[in-house]
């Protein structure tokens, strides 16, 4: 397909769920992901089950909850291994095509006329609402790019070649680097620090409100995890999981951790500001800081009565996942066990919650990162924020230590437990070379990471 045309394909979101296109597959104006998703449920057999009433939402956010109502809107819109290129469309196809393609120009530039620029250059209006802001940051380049294995952190964009990214990481051949420019920082001025003392105004309101709104579409529901505990135990898919061998064990916890990690992107894409940093340090500060969000989510699934957690669609006992790893892995899951249960015990709102990952993943101290001083303001206006509800709805633990002081002293724990995580990973490599992880957990967690963490 000529670069120009796909080009002007790639400003038409995916048909599928909504997210930005690479081009027509299968047919159908698809992202990398979904084209991906499609390929794979026609080259294996498969069965996908809705676990609901076969009516799931299938967008963005939500597109790999449930599998089967995302294969049936992929099928309703016409996909199919039979459907010609784009290059062979007919005149008339070809021409309704370019027709959406104004229209979406049309919408992008009307959009951009009536949005602020960011939460930042709102310093002289008084923002309505946080949708406006919800379509900045969700819609500037991304730097996330899909292939058939979910989403990848495009390593091409830290300075390696594509061919040496491949070798590293062993994307497939279809990985699609974005076809976006670096994003170039601003100037100094643009986050200076007047923009802190904002943060006890509307400004602050606008952030609560953009990452509670991020941190809800990004995370199971209170109500299905409630649900999910007081359903009585499924003895068939705990014997599955207690039976695992180690070495599935290890791969199936990869699996749900990436899971768990792709609506963590998505949910940093929507931190007001994170999109303005620079791609380098986007993508540094998500890979030092994903599983340390993994850990903060976690809390979310853990019952500390009943010593239970949440895992995918089972509820198991944590002695019992416990007992499920390698010796030399236990501490490990103890530990990452314990710092998600001490969270659980602090009884934080979802608001609470959404503003804690912030400061999480933009915690200054990062090593590496070039835009300290603009990542310094973002957190520090999120710091702000979070002590305003952590002072309206908690009191002091013990004396003057407060609810805040005890969250802020766990985060040299998370990146404790991330190294700790990475040597794990080094050791099951070590003696499994052989087993193939999902590309975005393995370039995620990768021994460059390892080396960033002790020089850091």
């Amino acid at each position: 397909m000529p670069s120009t045309i796909r080009a002007q394909i790639e400003i038409i979101p995916c048909k599928v769920c909504g997210d930005k296109s690479s081009g027509v597959h299968y047919g159908v104006i698809t992202c990398e992901g979904c084209k991906g998703f499609f390929r794979r449920s026609q080259s294996t057999v498969v069965n996908y089950q809705c676990p609901r009433n076969k009516a799931c939402v299938v967008d963005r956010v939500n597109r790999n909850r449930c599998q089967y109502c995302r294969l049936q809107k992929c099928l309703k819109l016409g996909m199919s291994r039979d459907a010609v290129k784009f290059g062979r469309m007919s005149k008339k196809q070809r021409e309704k095509v370019e027709e959406e393609v104004k229209y979406h120009q049309a919408q992008i530039r009307a959009q951009t006329d009536a949005v602020p620029d960011s939460v930042f250059d709102a310093q002289c209006q008084t923002p309505s609402s946080s949708d406006q802001y919800h379509y900045n940051y969700s819609n500037y380049a991304s730097p996330f790019t899909y292939n058939n294995a979910g989403p990848t952190l495009p390593s091409a964009m830290g300075g390696m070649t594509q061919q040496n990214a491949q070798q590293t990481y062993d994307v497939s051949a279809d990985f699609v680097v974005d076809s976006t420019t670096a994003y170039e920082p601003k100037p100094t001025g643009f986050l200076d620090n007047n923009f802190i003392g904002h943060a006890e105004g509307d400004i602050s309101k606008v952030l609560v409100k953009s990452l509670a709104e991020a941190h809800a579409n990004t995370n199971p529901k209170l109500e299905y995890i409630h649900e999910m505990f007081r359903k009585p135990p499924d003895v068939s898919k705990l014997l599955s999981y207690t039976s695992m061998s180690y070495e599935e064990t290890w791969l199936d916890c990869a699996d749900k951790l990436t899971s768990m990690i792709q609506n963590i992107i998505e949910f940093a894409k929507l931190i007001p500001g994170f999109m303005k940093l620079s791609q380098d340090d986007q993508i540094l500060l998500l890979k030092s800081g994903s599983f340390e969000l993994a850990i903060v989510r976690m809390s979310r699934l853990i019952d500390v009565q009943r010593d239970q957690v949440l895992y995918g669609d089972v509820v198991l006992p944590i002695r019992e996942c416990v007992r499920a790893r390698h010796p030399s892995d236990m501490t490990l899951v103890m530990s990452i066990f314990e710092a998600a249960k001490s969270i659980a015990r602090l009884k934080l709102t979802e608001t609470e919650l959404a503003l804690y990952q912030s400061l999480v993943l933009l915690w200054p101290e990062r090593h590496g990162v070039r835009g300290n001083h603009e990542i310094t303001c973002l957190y520090n206006m999120s710091l702000a924020a979070m002590q305003q509800e952590i002072e309206a709805n908690h009191a002091p633990i013990k004396g003057d230590v407060t609810v805040l002081d005890t969250l802020m002293a766990k985060i040299p724990t998370f990146r404790d437990l991330s190294l700790m995580h990475l040597e794990a990973l080094c050791r099951f490599k070590a003696l499994h070379p052989n087993h193939q992880f999902p590309a975005l957990y393995k370039e995620l967690f990768s021994l460059d990471n390892v080396l960033d963490f002790t020089h850091g």
